[in-house]
């Protein structure tokens, strides 16, 4: 039987998970209560990849599919993997623009989507390369007698980043991209294992869901899909289930604080919890309100898993930013701007390399030339390194602002934000001013009925940070835009054509 260790493409690891664990559950859809086995995940997608090569997708084709969280989705992109095809995940939020750009840039030739979306991909469909939109149902099972190959740097996704700025770019990513992923997660930490239950709560046009399958198939373990991210019903699922691990990024912690305590709070199966951008002013009070770890982890969607905290790491961790070491498949620098490594402790930008990273950006030589350096992919994220060769987070290279000659993190300044019992949601952006540069503008979504005026939230800011780092500007929104990673899309706020227009400046004491 195939090693783990040897396996680098998605058809050998569907193979090998039915295998070795042929009647045990991989999947449970929570919404609908569905549940197939790994040999059945085996059998159905080498019946799709029959049906999709007998609808005439060949190898190197591009499918777009636009599905909620249901079976058809990961079957789908197994199955084009057998198939030699190309996954295209259309988010199921986006309308016409959005989806015609997804559509058009990616050169799909079909296009698989649920019922309540073939209209908008009918309607967008002419001026792209698709010639046919059609549902899951449609694809009449193939015969399973049929051999698929596959090797690991064959291109297995078109995977559009949610992007905080202009259209998304379309990472291709191979097969061993996902396998490189989830051998990291078996054999370091988590470690996860044929024991646990896994549960995923983002949506499958995202990357999570994506290699949570992967990462069930390789360990043996079930996994759990949840409809969406719920966070007042989450922990009732996690009990449901008898979850062990799961991943969360983004709001999701911050959120699932937000929630009221219970006394069931640490009534769970779960040894560990992985997450990234975990609020490390909040880190400590997320262990003691659940009672389990919580390990940072690092990762994109052009590189996969990067960097994570691990057990031994853990406590010394905890509240600091650190984002870990390097995974087993990773190596980092932190360089300066001409791409030299920086002495230990200083801040520059974070470069990763190793195997299974993206190949390119889809149609794009210009952006892939300007994100790698020398075969070092430039994350654009700005961290330091101690001099144990663990990394810390210090922010976006794009989200800094630079008022009246200081530095200043927009990061920092929504984390102070967020200590504020009342404040669900923060935002902070660069204004441009005449004076000092850059100002500073804080967005900022409050709980259902509270009234926070300005220059309270201000005062409390400058308990927290340094007199320069407080907002000037205050603008109150009833919520934010959000990207499939649940970050605040700053994009979308920077469009505004007047982006003071209703704020209060708290110099001049006024609305605007």
């Amino acid at each position: 039987m195939t090693d783990l260790e040897d396996v680098d493409d998605l058809v050998t690891l569907v193979a090998r998970a039915a295998a070795r664990w042929h009647d045990e559950i991989a999947w449970i859809f929570d919404a609908t209560g569905e549940r197939l086995t790994f040999g059945q995940v085996h059998e159905r997608t080498g019946e799709l990849a029959a049906a999709l090569r007998g609808l005439g997708v060949r190898a190197g084709d591009r499918v777009a599919v636009m599905l909620r969280n249901e079976p058809a989705f990961p079957l789908l992109w197994l199955a084009l993997a057998k198939a030699g095809a190309m996954l295209v995940p259309v988010n199921t939020n986006y309308r016409e623009l959005d989806g015609a750009h997804v559509l058009k840039h990616s050169g799909a030739r079909f296009a698989i989507a649920a019922p309540e979306f073939t209209g908008l991909l009918e309607k967008i469909a002419p001026g792209t390369a698709v010639e046919r939109v059609l549902t899951p149902d449609e694809l009449e099972p193939g015969s399973t007698g049929e051999e698929f190959t596959a090797v690991g740097e064959q291109p297995a996704n078109i995977q559009y980043t949610s992007g905080t700025t202009g259209a998304p770019k379309g990472c291709v990513l191979p097969h061993r991209y996902w396998t490189t992923l989830a051998r990291g997660l078996v054999t370091d930490q988590p470690g996860v294992s044929d024991s646990d239950v896994l549960l995923t709560a983002q949506p499958f046009h995202y990357i999570d869901p994506q290699w949570n399958v992967a990462l069930g198939l390789a360990a043996g373990a079930t996994l759990v899909v949840l409809d969406r991210f719920h966070p007042s019903t989450f922990w009732a699922k996690v009990r449901e289930h008898g979850v062990t691990w799961f991943y969360c990024l983004g709001l999701m912690p911050t959120l699932l604080l937000r929630a009221d305590e219970a006394p069931e709070d640490r009534a769970h199966r779960v040894r560990a919890i992985s997450a990234s951008a975990i609020p490390r002013d909040l880190h400590a009070e997320l262990e003691r309100r659940w009672g389990v770890p919580w390990y940072e982890a690092f990762g994109m969607t052009e590189t996969g898993g990067d960097l994570r905290v691990g057990p031994s790491d853990h406590d010394e961790a905890v509240g600091t930013g650190c984002i870990g070491r390097p995974t087993r498949d990773r190596e980092v620098m932190i360089a300066d701007g001409s791409g030299a490594p920086v002495p230990r402790g200083e801040t520059g930008e974070l470069l990763i390399r190793g195997i299974g990273l993206m190949h390119g950006y889809h149609d794009d030589p210009e952006a892939t030339a300007r994100a790698f350096r020398g075969g070092w992919f430039r994350t654009g994220d700005l961290a330091h390194m101690d001099g144990e060769g663990r990394v810390y987070y210090v922010g976006r290279t794009k989200d800094m602002i630079r008022r009246s000659g200081e530095n200043i993190s927009a990061d920092e300044v929504e984390r102070a934000l967020l200590l504020h019992p009342d404040v669900r949601l923060a935002a902070v952006l660069a204004v441009p001013d005449e004076l000092r540069g850059e100002e500073i503008q804080a967005y900022v979504v409050v709980r259902d009925g509270e009234r926070l005026p300005p220059d309270e939230l201000a005062e409390f800011c400058a308990a927290k940070l340094a007199y320069f780092k407080v907002p000037r500007y205050w603008a109150y929104r009833d919520s934010l835009p959000l990207t499939p990673s649940e970050r605040v899309a700053k994009g979308e706020l920077r469009k505004a054509a007047n982006p003071l227009e209703g704020s209060y400046d708290r110099t001049a004491r006024a609305w605007r």
